[in-house]
Order: C-alpha cells, then sequence, then structure tokens
C-alpha cells in the first residue's frame, strides 16, 4: 500500500480532500500533517479517527524534524498547510512568510531528499494579482498586492525552483475562491451567513464591486485529484468555476437564500491594497477532463443550510475580530 502525506489536512480544502480522497483511492494509505492552527480542526476528519488507512500526526512544516518524520515512507505529498487570510497578513506578515515560505520549502526539500515521486503544491490564484480583463492562464507573471499573496507566490517560486534545478516532479495547483461547509468564519461567505443567523449585519468592503470566481471546495479537491492522477510533473494547473461575480451580488446571493433583504448590508471601509478582480483561465485542467460539477446556487444553498444547522461546529469559532466583524 502506497502513502500520501497531506499537509493542512485538518483545515478547510485539507479536510474535504481527505475525505474525499479516501473513497476513492482505496490503496493508499493517508497522513495528515497538520499543525492545529487556529483554523485546523480535528472533528472535521472525525470518522476517520482509528481507522487503519488513515493516520494524524500533529506537527509543524516549520519544524524539519517534524517533516522528516512525518514524510518516512511516504510516495507522494500533497501540501495544503498555509497560512491564508488577507485581512490577518495585512496585520501582521510574519506568520504567513514563515509557514507559507519557510514551511514551503522544508516540505519540497525533505521530500525531494526522500525521492518522493510526486509533491503536489496547493497555491491561490492571487498570485497573479488584479486582473482587469480576460482571464490568466498558467503562463502569466506573478504580481501579488497582499503579503499573503506575496508570500504564496514566493512559495510558488520556490516550488518553481526545485523542478529548474533539480527536476524534481513537483506540481502547482492555483485555485479561484474556495466556499462551502467546515470554513472558517473569517472568510467571506461564512462570516457573512453566521452574522446573518446572528441577526447582524455583513460588512462589506467598499462599494462592493471588487470581483471573484467562486467554486465550490468539492469541486476543487476533484481538480486536485484528477492532477494527482493525470498531472505531470513541472506543471502548473489553474482551477476556475466561471462564477465571477461581484462581492455585492454575492451578498445579494447571500441574502436571498435566507429570505433576508438589502438592508442587513452594512458598508465598511475597503481593505488596505483591496485587489479588484481575480480570474483564471482553467482551459489547461479542462483538456484533462475536469468540469465543476455543482452550479454556484447549489453549493451557495448546501453552505447555507449546512451552517444553519451546525451550529455547534462554528459558535466557538466566532471569537476573535476577524469572525466576529
Amino acid at each position: 500500500m502506497k502513502t500520501v502525506v497531506i499537509t493542512g489536512g485538518c483545515g478547510f480544502i485539507g479536510s474535504w480532500f481527505i475525505k474525499r480522497f479516501w473513497k476513492t483511492h482505496p490503496d493508499w494509505k493517508i497522513v495528515n500533517l497538520d499543525k492545529l492552527t487556529y483554523a485546523g480542526n480535528r472533528e472535521n476528519l472525525r470518522e476517520l479517527e482509528g481507522k487503519e488507512r488513515y493516520e494524524w500526526v500533529q506537527g509543524d512544516i516549520c519544524d524539519r524534524e517534524a517533516v522528516s518524520l512525518a514524510l518516512r515512507g511516504a510516495n507522494a505529498v500533497i501540501h495544503f498547510a498555509a497560512e491564508t487570510h488577507v485581512d490577518r497578513s495585512i496585520e501582521n506578515s510574519e506568520d504567513f512568510l514563515m509557514t507559507n515560505v519557510i514551511g514551503t520549502r522544508n516540505m519540497v526539500e525533505a521530500a525531494k531528499r526522500c525521492n518522493i515521486e510526486k509533491f503536489i503544491h496547493i497555491s491561490s490564484d492571487e498570485v497573479y494579482g488584479s486582473i482587469a480583463e480576460g482571464s490568466v492562464n498558467e503562463e502569466a507573471p506573478l504580481a501579488p498586492n497582499s503579503p499573503y499573496a506575496a508570500s504564496k507566490a514566493a512559495g510558488d517560486l520556490l516550488i518553481r525552483s526545485y523542478w529548474k534545478t533539480y527536476r524534481y516532479p513537483v506540481m502547482t495547483i492555483r485555485s479561484s475562491n474556495n466556499f462551502g461547509p467546515f470554513q472558517f468564519p473569517e472568510k467571506v461567505i461564512p462570516l457573512f451567513i453566521t452574522n446573518l443567523l446572528d441577526g447582524k449585519k455583513v460588512p462589506l468592503y467598499g462599494n462592493g464591486k471588487n470581483r471573484r470566481d467562486w467554486i465550490f471546495v468539492d469541486d476543487t479537491c476533484r481538480g486536485i485529484e484528477l492532477i494527482f492522477d493525470k498531472g505531470v510533473g513541472g506543471e502548473i494547473y489553474n482551477i476556475g468555476a466561471g462564477n465571477d461575480m461581484t462581492n455585492i451580488d454575492l451578498t445579494g446571493a447571500i441574502l436571498k437564500q435566507m429570505s433576508l433583504t438589502n438592508d442587513r448590508i452594512q458598508y465598511v471601509t475597503d481593505r488596505l491594497g483591496h485587489d479588484f478582480r481575480y480570474s483564471v483561465d482553467s482551459a489547461k485542467i479542462q483538456k484533462l477532463g475536469f468540469r465543476p460539477a455543482l452550479s454556484f446556487a447549489e453549493g451557495l444553498q448546501q453552505t447555507v443550510t449546512w451552517y444553519t444547522e451546525n451550529e455547534s461546529w462554528w459558535r466557538p469559532l466566532k471569537r476573535d475580530k476577524f469572525t466576529i466583524k
């Protein structure tokens, strides 16, 4: 039986991916290496605890010894672990640099040293920066504008160097904005849903005209799984869903889904350096057979229903300034 080490597997996308991979790859053992930061929740994978093919290891990717031990005997690595929230990076970028750059370096260096045959690095469309029109493909230059995006771009370039210098078979995946159940309520969709469930208003940055492409998290995980099975070493793959919309339209969709009106919107001072628009060209992964399975409306309905029915999951998380806006 082969072994895949998945970093950050107790986080939002990582936990969704582990549950999918567990079902679709029964000949693989999963080792979940996770530090359990504020955004990591072991409860996300409680149903796998104690299973023979699943092992959880608490460890920090910035700890070289912990990384080396976790990778012992592994055949593949999927590297999700990262600091991800732009607002937090604006306030303090140090953790982002340590995890997203130094931690990524530790992971890829240890994987190369152990001759691990496959390394997938999970990145973000934010590394491309703001796009005025059209969509960017994987050859576009990187132009990050937030400390978060800059730390991810630095990690991406480091991963690229391991292909160019050592011909180590790395792959990078850049996804558009994910949403769905189990997402930490600092992110806009669960923040707005939980605020509305609490009878509060939703804080909308600026004039609400910034645009994002939204993809349901399980569709992203299907794309990552496709790259795991069919991807080519040294390549970069964008994953988008074509659900480009303004933040005000996103807010309206949430309000409509919850049978509420626009009087629940509170416009707030815009985020520093707020990128206006992201849009990735997904033609490359589409050639491998990728298509989103869920429409935005279906995904949003599932998400609203889940947060409505799982207050016990999110309620304890609404305790800091990034979740109680």
